[in-house]
């Protein structure tokens, strides 16, 4: 018998679109997680780039995922193009941003000294993505479609990959309980900040409401 719990997760996750058949053509429109992710990684940028931050901090990490300026293409249209040509299933976009957060959050580094900008996401974005799909998918695309896909050089997108996994201390494994947990984060991006009644700290880093 199906108990409360997961019939609750079970709506959830249809609402995500997480169910959809990646290995079938798809006709539907965008599953909501794509857009929802691409909404709260923006607001992550807007915060870390508000006035206050805007003069770079002398202590803040420069790492192989920044770029010398912002690409051209916003993260909402570079998140729906990778959706389009990877056809890596929908719970891959759940574990990227996991594992993006897990990477921002990894020992010795604070918000001071790593955050995601406008610099960044785009190749943590890509790369956690590759990530998600190896570790998660029954079929993936190579290292080269994906650098195409990004953007970068096939050796850009190794380099990539090999300092992610590294940074991460390859800790790839999600309990159900945390994909729940983000997938909730990602519903509440639906829900306006000041109608929340708690915000745990994860949530108040990915709230664009506030300056750090």
């Amino acid at each position: 018998m199906e108990t409360s719990s997961n019939s609750t997760n079970s709506s959830l996750f249809q609402w995500l679109g997480l169910t959809e058949d990646y290995d079938q053509p798809s006709t539907s429109t965008l599953p909501r997680v794509i857009t929802l992710l691409a909404s709260l990684l923006t607001k992550m940028i807007q915060k870390n780039e508000k006035p206050f931050h805007t003069r770079r901090n002398k202590d803040e990490e420069i790492t192989m995922f920044h770029g010398s300026r912002a690409p051209s293409m916003n993260i909402q249209r570079y998140t729906e193009r990778v959706h389009r040509y990877a056809r890596c299933s929908p719970a891959c976009f759940v574990a990227a941003f996991v594992y993006i957060i897990r990477y921002l959050e990894r020992p010795g580094a604070t918000s001071m000294t790593l955050r995601l900008t406008s610099l960044n996401v785009h190749r943590l974005l890509i790369t956690s993505l590759l990530v998600a799909a190896k570790f998660l998918d029954r079929k993936c695309y190579n290292n080269a479609y994906y650098a195409k896909i990004g953007g970068v050089s096939t050796e850009e997108m190794n380099r990539l990959e090999r300092t992610f996994l590294f940074d991460l201390d390859f800790r790839l494994n999600i309990t159900a309980e945390m994909f729940e947990k983000h997938c909730l984060m990602l519903q509440r991006q639906t829900v306006p900040c000041g109608s929340r009644k708690r915000r745990t700290a994860l949530e108040e880093m990915t709230c664009g409401c506030q300056a750090i």
